[in-house]
């Protein structure tokens, strides 16, 4: 059984830095890609970031992009969003999601396997 773990969320200072940790289980981590989707309140899902486990290629969103860093762990199955220079607008559950590739697409249309999200709430 697929399973995909988050954790590392929680309530931050505009300004400041948040580490996402996404725990993957059930399927063999190296032939997947992890992705970050993020929700906010009475918005529709975006995707953050992807990255292949194979490869380490990733994507980002253009409001990720020079701030936000997708890694990967493979050692220990687990991918990790680190977010800097958080904003209010950052604010949204997040979720980590997994599916065989990695690309624009995917961050567009969403994957396959996804977890239960964490909170990350960017007080002003």
């Amino acid at each position: 059984e697929v399973q995909l773990v988050e954790s590392g969320g929680g309530l931050v200072q505009a300004g400041g830095s948040l580490r996402l940790s996404c725990a993957a289980s059930g399927f063999t981590f190296d032939d997947y890609a992890i992705g970050w989707f993020r929700q906010a309140p009475g918005k529709e899902r975006e995707g953050v970031s992807c990255i292949s486990s194979s490869d380490g290629r990733a994507y980002y969103a253009d409001s990720a992009k020079g701030r936000f860093t997708i890694s990967s762990d493979n050692a220990k199955n687990t991918v990790f969003l680190q977010m800097n220079s958080l904003k209010p607008e950052d604010t949204a559950v997040y979720y980590c999601a997994a599916d065989r590739r990695c690309s624009n697409y995917y961050l567009i249309y969403g994957m396959d396997y996804w977890g239960k999200g964490t909170l990350v709430t960017v007080s002003s």
